[in-house]
């Protein structure tokens, strides 16, 4: 019978021995600390076989968030499914936004466009207890992934089924933020790495990736409230584009946010009061 040792070093053959440490430890349902203690424990065949069936479809580039159900969002876990993109530190940045635009007033709202897990969304509902929050996807799959983490993390927030602003005629918000799909259709990054297992509808749009960014800051004037904020997070390389199609539109106060490894990765502008 393989030990816990034993079976981590097999699978660092295929994986980087920190993704196997993850994997096992979700198999066992462990910390870092017990399997660290536990090395010359023997692994039950029931246990092996399911490390083993998770080191081959991580190999072969399955997400690790995918394989363990989660992944962690400012401070806190979601479930994420091949249904929803996976969380990312960069989008975190929307969050830090929100809570900066939301920062005062007593009743504010915000609007989350592409909503996904529920990521914004949720932290948003759970950081400003006091906002009106909704989120609003085209997917009911990731809707029901969105809706059972707010009800896992205890979050309020108003999912709604809506292509874009569709479902929200007449509505107005403090605060809109969006992840939405941006990677020009063709790119060669969506056949490497995570991207080939997801959602595809979640990634790309357009020959230039900005379609969906064009209507939504097209459509966004008529569903801000005088003086709110529109905030998107875009490519690596579509700044510049994303700072014009603002001005064009009428947007003022334009900001332009770079994420930890220095790149723009947020651009947004206030809708005049």
């Amino acid at each position: 019978m393989q030990s816990i040792a034993g079976a981590l070093a097999a699978a660092r053959q295929a994986i980087p021995i920190a993704e196997a440490r993850l994997l096992l430890r979700h198999v066992l349902g462990a910390n870092a600390a017990w399997l660290e203690a536990h090395r010359d424990d023997a692994l039950a065949r029931a246990d092996a076989e399911a490390f083993a069936a998770l080191v081959e479809r991580r190999a072969a580039g399955e997400p690790v968030a995918y394989l363990l159900g989660f992944r962690e969002f400012y401070g806190r876990e979601f479930s994420v499914t091949p249904d929803v993109l996976i969380p990312r530190p960069e989008t975190e940045l929307l969050v830090e936004i929100g809570k900066e635009k939301l920062g005062s007033g007593d009743t504010v709202s915000l609007l989350d466009l592409g909503t996904g897990s529920g990521c914004v969304a949720i932290t948003l509902a759970l950081e400003i207890p006091r906002a009106r929050i909704a989120g609003a996807d085209f997917s009911p799959a990731a809707l029901a992934v969105a809706r059972a983490n707010a009800t896992l993390l205890g979050a309020d927030v108003a999912f709604v089924e809506s292509d874009w602003f569709e479902r929200f005629a007449g509505q107005r918000f403090d605060c809109i933020v969006g992840n939405p799909p941006y990677v020009a259709a063709g790119d060669p990054h969506l056949a490497e790495g995570d991207l080939r297992f997801e959602p595809p509808h979640a990634l790309h749009c357009g020959s230039d990736g900005l379609d969906a960014i064009r209507r939504i800051v097209a459509a966004a004037p008529i569903h801000l409230a005088p003086g709110g904020w529109l905030f998107l997070e875009h490519g690596y390389d579509q700044a510049a584009a994303l700072r014009e199609l603002l001005a064009a539109a009428g947007f003022g106060d334009i900001e332009q946010h770079r994420d930890l490894a220095g790149i723009v990765r947020v651009s947004g502008g206030r809708w005049p009061a």
